[in-house]
């Protein structure tokens, strides 16, 4: 199931069914690279730390689902309303979703258009997003609106760019269930709230490329792009194949490399489209939109494609290899009960449909200076997060203490500086 891979540990992830109590675990082999040990070391400092685990946020593109397009929809606007009604943020949102401004009409099919999303309403949304909150990450700028709103309201804005993406993997599933079922595009989105992050490294490019936007069944996935924004292929799937447009007529205004990882990752649930000629020919054609705005498509360090760290063991996990059987027991085992590794082990006893639980990612959720979701300081967790980034580090790996070059107390008092211009 590896391939004869190397590997470095193995993941068991607990998925349960809130109806009948029933557990399934998925057990993921973790290969060994240079980023998958850096992704595994981040995995474990979040279960070590018990960091909040998104469970709003987490399986996508599942038809059945008990979060369908109508309750991401009437999340959409109810997240809207909250930021409407403050106006201390200086942004007001004069948009409202439906089923029938977010899907197109009329009969499904191949080459037929109905039941595609409106891309365009759904950039809105995106942009929305985007200038409320600002650019997060490396050399970004939260914005004032951001700044100047409470917890509750940043947990809004926020949600925007979270049901943007989920509602647009959902209705991609729903329309492919009704002509092309087995090209649904069902996955599992593991990410915890405010995760620290690190800088991915010119060694850890070697596993990008445009070829690695072919991801397989079970497939692991690092968490990257961690900063806000689009990477290439969202941006040439949502403007560029959709209207044709070049960098220079986005509506996005946050489309950049990826840059940053976190412990996150991702699994992919669907097939693998990568040998099909209909895929080769939008891989063509994205190469070829690549270059006529000034890209290199064989450059690696676009970050383009997902660095794949690990391979679920289908057999080992569901008892076979067939997608039809795993899809129907994924679909009953939507929540994450556990996750453990050869170092840590973590239960989630918390759930999206909890009627707390917008107040309890905020009240648990981990502190952040980019603007992930709530400005709450804990000078402790800010040491944490240093200690952290310096365990990544590999200058800080040197076996004489003299021989380290990254100074610990300089980074915690680098973030603590930040948090003083923010005045929080």
């Amino acid at each position: 199931m590896n391939g004869g891979k190397t590997l470095v540990d193995e993941v068991q992830v607990n998925l349960k069914n809130d109806n009948t109590g029933d557990i399934v675990t998925v057990y993921i082999d973790v290969y060994d690279s240079s980023l998958s040990i850096k992704w595994l070391k981040a995995l474990n400092h979040l279960l070590k730390n018990n960091y909040h685990l998104e469970k709003n946020y987490c399986f996508f593109g599942f038809a059945d689902s008990p979060r369908d397009g109508p309750l991401i929809i009437k999340e959409i606007n109810k997240s809207i309303d909250y930021i409407n009604n403050n106006p201390g943020i200086d942004y007001y949102i004069d948009d409202h979703y439906t089923m029938e401004n977010s899907m197109q009409e009329g009969p499904v099919g191949d080459g037929l258009s109905g039941g595609k999303i409106i891309h365009e309403h759904y950039n809105k949304l995106h942009r929305y997003f985007e200038e409320l909150q600002g650019t997060a990450g490396t050399g970004g700028q939260l914005s004032k609106h951001f700044l100047s709103a409470d917890e509750e309201t940043k947990w809004h804005i926020r949600q925007l760019n979270l049901l943007c993406h989920e509602f647009e993997s959902w209705a991609l599933s729903k329309r492919k269930q009704q002509y092309l079922p087995e090209w649904q595009r069902p996955s599992q989105l593991t990410c915890w709230m405010n995760a620290p992050r690190f800088k991915l490294d010119e060694e850890d490019y070697e596993l990008f490329g445009i070829d690695t936007l072919n991801r397989s069944l079970g497939g692991v996935y690092v968490g990257v792009n961690k900063a806000v924004g689009k990477h290439h292929w969202e941006v040439f799937q949502d403007e560029g194949k959709e209207y044709g447009r070049s960098v220079g007529e986005l509506t996005t205004i946050a489309m950049r490399p990826q840059s940053q990882a976190a412990g996150d990752f991702d699994i992919e649930w669907a097939n693998n489209p990568g040998n099909y000629e209909w895929f080769q020919q939008e891989l063509g054609e994205f190469k070829e939109w690549l270059i006529a705005n000034g890209f290199d498509p064989d450059d690696k360090s676009l970050t383009i494609g997902h660095p794949k760290v690990g391979q679920v063991n289908l057999e080992k996990s569901f008892g076979t290899e067939d997608y039809k059987i795993i899809w129907d027991i994924l679909g009953k085992h939507l929540n994450i009960d556990s996750i453990k590794t050869s170092e840590q082990y973590i239960e989630y006893p918390y759930n999206w449909s909890d009627k707390d639980y917008m107040r309890q990612q905020i009240e648990n959720a981990h502190p952040t200076i980019n603007g992930n979701i709530t400005m709450k300081t804990d000078k402790s967790i800010i040491e944490e997060q240093a200690e952290f980034l310096v365990e990544l580090s590999s200058k800080a790996k040197a076996k004489e203490p003299e021989q380290q070059t990254v100074d610990i107390n300089a980074l915690k008092e680098d973030i603590n500086k930040v948090f003083e211009k923010y005045g929080v």
